[in-house]
């Protein structure tokens, strides 16, 4: 920091060389005047002083906005190349490099040297005092930048003025604090850029600035980037990166006395550190009664966050008209929400608006550096002092992000041109994306507990907690929390992982306050790692307190009574069995198929009655709901029922009487149904089967098996019996497959990463892709005839309670961007519906060894428009057409048949229950039935989330311990200065990085509308040779091998080079 700061020395508000001359420890003021003397004397500069002198005599006046900034300009005597760069230098690159802070301090000894040489014109002087005014009544600017730490670092700077002017103006501002919150402006007027103050009014305000420094401490000089407050919209031409939010209803708000000494010392103290009086650094919230009107109005926007993890700064909410989603640049923008929060935004100016130059870089995929080259290249067109683009990217750092912005805002806001109309897509084909901020948090659904390390701070009462996940600030923790050691021996835990609750985050603060609440153990280890992720994302994995205990059985082992029985269809003489993972313990769902005499088939699902043991209302009932789902992970399940439950009663084992809720149907060998029945019932399962089984039946339909070859089989039923059933559910299932996939269904199948496990240690010895068979399509097939039958039928009977689950179709503009790129890549795909997008995805793909990678490329392109399916209650929506299913294609859809493992299923078994007269009436309305869907939603999702970091942590144990490992990969997506890889041998998906390719020379970045190519030039093996050239596109084959990184169970894709006769 030590360059910004000398950078604010050396820009000499100072109008009088005696004054400069006067100021101690200002060396890079001096060495600037000096140069500025010695430039001078050149011819150049004098032509120039001429051509200065005679524009500054005509001051131009002209209607609208930049014709007003032009005339202010020429009040501030700004010649006409620098007036058209005026706006441009509040995002100047070289504000973020102490060789570029050299430079701008000479810019701006320059500019005061021409103010000089004209400042005793009075006319001039009297303008000046006016805009000073002027400024004052709108009140402070308050900017803020981003550390290398990712964490909001708090600066001052007014449009215009010099350091040491802004000094000055502290005296003056405190002043007119009154003022500013009285007559704060109203309308939302071009911004004026504002002079210095006189050099006479300088010099009678000297004392009062020795004053100032001796009991204040210098701050560097920050980059502005957002107006904290709510009265006022974005200035023209001017970079602010946060307008003050209007508000909803119509009225601004007055700013806070605190926010509006923008430039008091005590903020210049704040910034440097100091905690005696704060600054604030996020905006106050609004009122809840304000976010109520403006949501009404149309004015704010709900939505859930979603934050970027390759680019943490970057956060987006989905947009209500189904257009691209909203972004929001920056921290400050967010207002101390975290991933996954419920938050009211208010959508920015128009001028604030993000120019996207690819569909990529609207989810925050593309690269900061080229995104930023690539707009300073715009930039530079439009400003003769070409900003430098020399910033250095550290760990967490954004500086270059934050470069990115401005420059953006550049582009939006310059004076030299016109501003483009947003709506108008620009000539180069980029796209206008909507920026918003935080004004309220309606939920927060991140737990707000974090893992990550501490780090000793010297002289401080709190260690700096630094979280793993980047989304998440650092945070200030209490010493009396840390290891009784910690203070004495820092080091001995710097790779112990913490888990840290955020328990506050104050406006005024770049950092939060938390407690820490355990120690894990050490970083690397799979135990601590998976407790951190499950404690992170909020999963209950305590075990069950007493009172939900005492809600169990007593007497065990548990029988049916016999009073149950007497109500219930006895199953228990059919052939039923299940098919489930070899490993699976909570076994929910039986099949039985008899062959009637007619030819027909009697077609049984049959689903463990969990609602007979959870009762509506007590201790397991609302654990269960509050836990919603299993949630599975590599090596272990966190159940949401007790054990007792999941494995035992309520699961089917063979050869055991279990309670059931059953649907049967008569049904033909096409598919075609012919009668159905719903009803509680008792059955008895007479083996289970893997799916490895089931496939292996299904194989050799003219095997006969011994019994060696299965597990155990109830003895009252033949082998054979139980195959020939296995084969005719298979045959039976390929005609409903058929028939659903001809009537317009879609299925997006994604690879998935499956381990052996050493039983002992259970690390992992090997891992392989999971295939999806025949045995499991067969499962799936009867799976989904079941739900979408109890949809029908519960929906019938409760058309304001039923808990139905819809999934809404992809959004538009995403589907409409994908076509243009298929269409560019020769793809012939069609997206119009799920149905034709299901054919085209199995006709595409061509009929090779590498077919199959290229179908997962496309699937996983057509996933990204793709929207996640929810539970609702039907009260809730009134239109039906919402209800509807896409992938599936049909109108209706629910989850019936895994009551152990999610809680919805459980509401619908009750109302089931209750439609058939043999269950109670459930006891929630409709905005309880639509609250407890939500929160299932939630729950799935964390527990989807949840699989996949432990899934993540076992492959990177993986290939911490048999690596490196080699494999083939294919190209999935190209941005400017990466690409993403499927690794076919594992399906697991990682980026590359262009600059972090061992032997590449360099590379260059081509894109034709939305397909976007990489050419890497590789540096000869042989100097004789010429230069290998590699062009890297989407389904490109490569070879690649994953190295284990330095970071505990982090791994690395890395790109081999390729054979010369292969390039």
């Amino acid at each position: 920091m030590d360059s910004p700061r000398q950078s604010k020395k050396g820009n000499p508000g100072n109008r009088e060389p005696k004054r400069s001359q006067n100021q101690s420890g200002t060396p890079p003021q001096k060495d600037a005047y000096a140069r500025l003397l010695s430039q001078h004397r050149s011819s150049k500069f004098s032509m120039y002083l001429e051509q200065y002198a005679k524009e500054s005599s005509f001051p131009r006046e002209g209607p609208g906005p930049s014709t007003m900034l032009k005339a202010q300009s020429d009040k501030l005597n700004i010649p006409q190349r620098k007036r058209d760069q005026v706006p441009n230098d509040f995002s100047d690159s070289s504000d973020f490099s102490p060789s570029s802070m050299k430079n701008k301090g000479e810019d701006s000894s320059l500019s005061l040297y021409m103010e000089k040489l004209s400042s005793r014109n009075a006319q001039q002087d009297c303008e000046r005092k006016l805009c000073v005014a002027d400024r004052q009544r709108r009140g402070q600017r308050r900017d803020t930048t981003t550390s290398q730490d990712g964490d909001i670092e708090s600066g001052e700077e007014l449009s215009s003025l010099k350091p040491n002017d802004s000094k000055k103006h502290q005296k003056q501002q405190k002043k007119n604090k009154d003022v500013n919150r009285d007559v704060a402006s109203k309308e939302t007027d071009p911004v004026i850029v504002q002079p210095p103050q006189s050099p006479n009014k300088a010099s009678t305000n000297k004392q009062e600035q020795e004053k100032m420094k001796k009991s204040k401490k210098k701050t560097p000089p920050k980059h502005p980037e957002e107006e904290n407050g709510r009265d006022g919209m974005l200035k023209y031409g001017v970079d602010a990166h946060v307008s003050r939010p209007k508000s909803p209803h119509g009225k601004d708000k007055l700013q806070q006395p605190k926010a509006s000494s923008a430039n008091s010392p005590a903020d210049k103290s704040r910034n440097k550190g100091g905690r005696l009086s704060k600054k604030q650094v996020f905006e106050s919230y609004m009122t809840l009664e304000e976010v109520s009107h403006g949501l009404k109005r149309g004015e704010l926007i709900q939505g859930q966050l979603r934050i970027n993890p390759k680019k943490y700064h970057e956060a987006f909410i989905p947009s209500p008209d189904d257009a691209r989603d909203i972004f929001l640049d920056g921290i400050v923008v967010r207002n101390r929400s975290l991933n996954g929060d419920i938050v009211v935004v208010q959508v920015l100016p128009r001028e604030q608006w993000k120019v996207v130059r690819s569909d990529t870089d609207c989810e925050g995929a593309s690269e900061p550096d080229t995104q930023k080259d690539n707009m300073v290249r715009k930039a530079q067109k439009k400003t003769e002092h070409p900003p430098r683009p020399d910033v250095t990217l550290e760990d967490r750092c954004s500086d270059q992000d934050e470069l990115i912005k401005r420059v953006q805002n550049v582009n939006l806001t310059h004076t030299g041109e016109p501003l483009e109309e947003p709506s108008t897509p620009p000539s180069n084909g980029e796209i206008i994306q909507k920026t918003a901020k935080v004004v309220y948090i309606v939920e927060k659904k991140h737990s707000r507990a974090v893992t990550g390390f501490l780090k000793f701070l010297p002289d401080k009462p709190f260690a700096m907690f630094s979280p793993v996940d980047h989304r998440v600030p650092r945070i200030n923790i209490p010493l009396i929390d840390c290891p009784e050691d910690f203070t004495s021996r820092p080091g001995d835990y710097t790779s112990t992982l913490f888990i840290c609750r955020i328990t506050n985050w104050a406006a005024d603060s770049n950092f939060a306050e938390g407690r820490l609440a355990k120690t894990l153990g050490q970083a690397g280890e799979i135990e601590p790692e998976t407790e951190g992720i499950l404690i992170e994302y909020d999963v209950d994995f305590s075990e069950f307190p007493e009172e939900v205990l005492d809600c169990l059985p007593k007497a065990l082992p548990w029988t049916i009574p016999p009073e149950e029985l007497s109500k219930r269809r006895d199953l228990r003489k059919e052939c039923i069995f299940t098919i489930d993972p070899a490993t699976a313990r909570d076994l929910d769902d039986a099949l039985s198929c008899k062959l009637l005499p007619d030819g027909n088939f009697e077609l049984g699902v049959h689903i463990a009655d969990v609602s007979f043991f959870v009762e509506e209302g007590n201790a397991l009932d609302g654990i269960a709901s509050q836990r919603a789902t299993s949630v599975y992970m590599v090596q272990k399940v966190i159940p949401m029922l007790p054990r007792l439950l999941c494995e035992e009663l309520c699961s089917l084992n063979p050869m055991t009487d279990r309670l059931t809720f059953s649907v049967i149907w008569k049904i033909t060998p096409e598919g075609k149904i012919l009668s159905e029945w719903f009803g509680r019932s008792v059955i008895r399962s007479c083996v289970k089967l893997s799916y490895d089984h089931a496939q292996s039946m299904i194989e050799a339909p003219e095997k006969m098996f011994s019994a060696e070859e299965l597990p155990p089989v109830d003895p009252k039923y033949p082998i054979d019996e139980i195959h020939q059933a296995v084969l005719n559910l298979h045959s039976i299932a390929k005609n409903l497959r058929s028939q659903r996939f001809s009537g317009g269904a879609l299925r997006l199948d994604q690879l998935k990463l499956s381990f052996t496990l050493d039983k002992e240690t259970m690390m992992p010895q090997g891992c392989y892709v999971y295939q999806y068979r025949d045995s499991n399509k067969l499962v799936e097939e009867f799976m989904l005839l079941a739900n979408i039958a109890t949809a029908n039928h519960i929906y019938r009977k409760f058309p304001e309670l039923a808990l139905l689950r819809r999934h809404p179709p992809p959004k538009t503009k995403m589907v409409d961007e994908l076509q243009e790129l298929c269409e560019q890549l020769g793809i012939d795909i069609d997206l119009s519906s799920a149905g034709a997008l299901h054919k085209s995805l199995n006709t595409t793909i061509g009929n090779d060894e590498y077919s199959s990678a290229r179908k997962e490329v496309l699937t996983h392109m057509c996933s990204r428009p793709m929207q996640m399916a929810l539970y609702f209650c039907t009260g809730v929506l009134k239109d039906a057409q919402l209800f509807k299913h896409y992938a599936l294609n049909v109108p209706l859809y629910t989850h019936f048949t895994s009551p152990i493992r999610r809680y919805a299923d459980i509401i619908v078994h009750r109302l089931l229950a209750y439609s058939l007269n043999c269950g109670s009436k459930l006891g929630l309305s409709t905005e309880q039935v639509q609250k407890q869907s939500s929160h299932c939603n939630d729950k799935k999702t964390v527990s989807k989330r949840v699989q996949e970091l432990s899934s993540d942590l076992f492959f990177g144990v993986f290939v911490k311990d048999c690596g490196p490992l080699d494999s083939e990969a294919m190209v999935m997506g190209v941005l400017d200065q990466s690409f993403d890889v499927l690794v076919l041998r594992y399906g697991v998906q990682k980026r590359i990085y262009c600059k972090s390719i061992v032997g590449l020379d360099s590379f260059r970045h081509h894109k034709v509308g939305k397909k976007s190519e990489l050419t890497l030039i590789w540096t000869p093996e042989d100097p004789e040779t010429g230069p290998i050239e590699q062009v890297i596109s989407i389904f490109t084959l490569v070879e690649v091998q994953l190295k284990a990184d330095s970071a505990p169970m982090k791994y690395s894709a890395m790109l081999k080079r390729p054979e010369e006769n292969g390039s």
